[in-house]
């Protein structure tokens, strides 16, 4: 089956332990970030299975009608960047998995939170100057932790803030206000509260049509000079240019980001601000991970060449499958 991987920036995909379940496929990989439908329509003419990165490569309807050797595309977690209708109409198959925790996400998350909170980078890199102390840092006991979104990332950071003696009050959908409350932790009565309390505030609430800047500029205006906001989920949670203009206004003091609009990101101007801690998606980007993401994703493109497909999100296109190699 010839197999396409794309978006490997690290390049780090055939080093893995599982790259070994794909002995005898036809696999391509690329290491770069191209966002042309045209060049990505020409790379993938003849692939048969594309293995996603997340959301990393767009797949709408032009470009998915342009690939008519297309039999499955697989990956894990949210897929606001295939267009499932499209790949249905095509006799495509996307089979995606849902179950993994990514404890890697939830410890880059709390990681992110001490660098932010005691301004670790910024500390380093006066220290390689010749430098010394220059700021004091903020402690987490007896703070604050505000969740926002208490699914699987978010409950495991909630007990991380726990061991690290901190007050954690959640916001959530209902489910999660229950599940959260049930841990123990503080459910807020709204909203509003999780911003004006929270002295790390972190965002954990899946991205989609919805959520799209769901945290806004009053929100981010009601949060404490001295606060830090951290977002290892997506951008697009906050709307568009509100958490730059809110660190220049200095609510909230200090942020801790992950993500961004565009990545690769060379030119983000939350770079720029000294109050900012910023990581390149470092997130889920951990070997244990990563291992565990593309073995499962490996494992699907093997149950379709035998016949089983798994995981399937749109069991209508079963009905155009092209065959299988």
């Amino acid at each position: 089956m010839k197999i396409g991987i794309p978006d490997d920036y690290a390049n780090v995909v055939d080093s893995l332990q599982c790259f070994g379940q794909l002995d005898g496929h036809d696999v391509t990989i690329w290491n770069d970030a191209e966002r042309d439908v045209d060049i990505l329509a020409e790379r993938f003419r003849d692939i048969e299975a594309l293995v996603l990165l997340r959301e990393r490569t767009q797949l709408p309807a032009a470009l998915i009608c342009r690939l008519p050797k297309l039999r499955l595309i697989t990956l894990n977690g949210p897929h606001p960047n295939v267009d499932v209708e499209a790949c249905t109409g095509n006799g495509t198959l996307i089979c995606v998995g849902h179950g993994r925790i990514s404890y890697a996400t939830a410890e880059l998350t709390w990681g992110l939170v001490l660098a932010g909170m005691r301004s670790i980078p910024q500390q380093m890199a006066r220290l390689r100057a010749g430098g010394w102390q220059s700021e004091l840092g903020t402690g987490l006991r007896d703070r604050t932790l505000g969740v926002l979104g208490y699914g699987k990332v978010g409950s495991v950071v909630a007990s991380y803030g726990r061991a690290f003696g901190m007050k954690v009050l959640v916001w959530s959908r209902d489910g999660g206000l229950a599940a959260a409350e049930a841990a123990g932790h503080t459910p807020c009565p709204n909203r509003r509260v999780l911003f004006e309390q929270a002295d790390v505030l972190s965002l954990h609430v899946r991205y989609t049509k919805e959520t799209a800047g769901i945290v806004t500029a009053d929100d981010l205006a009601a949060m404490k000079p001295t606060s830090l906001i951290v977002n290892t989920s997506r951008s697009g949670l906050i709307a568009p240019g509100a958490l730059l203009e809110a660190l220049k206004c200095g609510r909230p003091g200090r942020a801790a980001v992950d993500v961004y609009e565009t990545e690769p990101s060379h030119s983000e101007p939350l770079l720029a601000l000294s109050n900012v801690v910023a990581t390149p998606h470092l997130g889920y980007f951990e070997r244990d991970q990563i291992e565990a993401y593309f073995g499962d994703q490996f494992h699907r493109v093997l149950a379709y060449v035998d016949g089983r497909p798994i995981d399937v999100e749109n069991p209508d296109a079963l009905a155009g499958m092209k065959g299988f190699a």
